[in-house]
C-alpha cells in the first residue's frame, strides 16, 4: 500500500521530519520498532495506534502516560483523522496530519511504493504557527483562592492581639512610660 497520508513533525526532537503512513495498523511510540518512532521522554513506548479503515486513518490512545490529543482535545475514544488535523503526544510533540496527492498517471513498480527522499528541514516558521495543546487547568480551590487573605489575617491577629491585650490590661502607670506614653499623648490622656 503506497502512502496516502503522512505526519510532519512541527515540534519535538526532529522538527520537519516526515513519517509516511503505510499499512493497515501502525503504532506510534518511543520504541524504534514502531512505524512512527519518536525518541522523546514524553512519548510512551506504545503511545497510540493508527488503523486504516475505509480509506482513512483512525487514531486511538493506547493508555499513554501523557495523552494523545487531536486538535487540542484529549482522545478518550477512537477518532478519524482528516488532513490538516494536529496530533499532539503529550505537551511537546506536535505532528501535522497531511494527505499526499496521488498522480493517476504514475506507474506503479511492484507492491511497495518507493519513499521519496526526505525534504530538507524547512526554515523555522514563526512561533505563531506552532501549536501547543492547552495546559490542563483545574478550578482553583477556595483555600487557594483566599490563601493570601488568610495569611494577612493571621499575621494581623498575631501582631495586633498581643499589643491590644497588653494595652487593655496594662497598669495605669504603664501608660506614662514608653511606648504607651505616645498613645496617651495622642489620645489626650494626661500622665501624673
Amino acid at each position: 500500500m503506497a502512502a496516502l497520508f503522512q505526519f510532519v513533525m512541527r515540534s519535538g526532537p526532529t522538527p520537519g521530519v516526515t513519517f509516511p503512513l503505510e499499512g493497515d495498523q501502525l503504532i506510534i511510540g518511543r520504541d524504534a520498532v514502531n512505524a512512527v518512532a519518536i525518541n522523546d521522554a514524553e512519548v510512551s513506548r506504545k503511545h497510540a495506534r493508527l488503523t486504516f479503515q475505509g480509506g482513512k486513518y483512525v487514531i486511538e490512545d493506547l493508555g499513554s502516560t501523557n495523552g494523545t490529543f487531536v486538535n487540542g482535545q484529549r482522545l478518550v475514544s477512537s477518532t478519524v483523522l482528516k488532513p490538516g488535523d494536529v496530533v499532539s503526544l503529550g505537551e511537546q510533540i506536535v505532528l501535522m496530519y497531511e494527505g499526499l496527492s496521488t498522480d493517476a498517471g504514475s506507474t506503479v513498480i511492484g507492491r511497495k511504493a518507493v519513499r521519496p527522499a526526505p525534504a530538507p528541514a524547512p526554515a523555522a516558521p514563526p512561533a505563531a504557527q506552532y501549536y501547543a495543546p492547552p495546559a490542563p487547568t483545574a478550578a482553583a480551590s477556595p483555600i487557594r483562592r483566599y490563601l493570601p487573605w488568610i495569611i494577612v489575617g493571621a499575621v494581623v491577629l498575631l501582631c495586633v492581639c498581643p499589643v491590644a491585650a497588653y494595652m487593655w490590661f496594662a497598669p495605669a502607670e504603664a501608660w506614662c512610660t514608653f511606648p504607651l506614653n505616645i498613645v496617651s499623648y495622642v489620645a489626650g490622656i494626661s500622665c501624673p
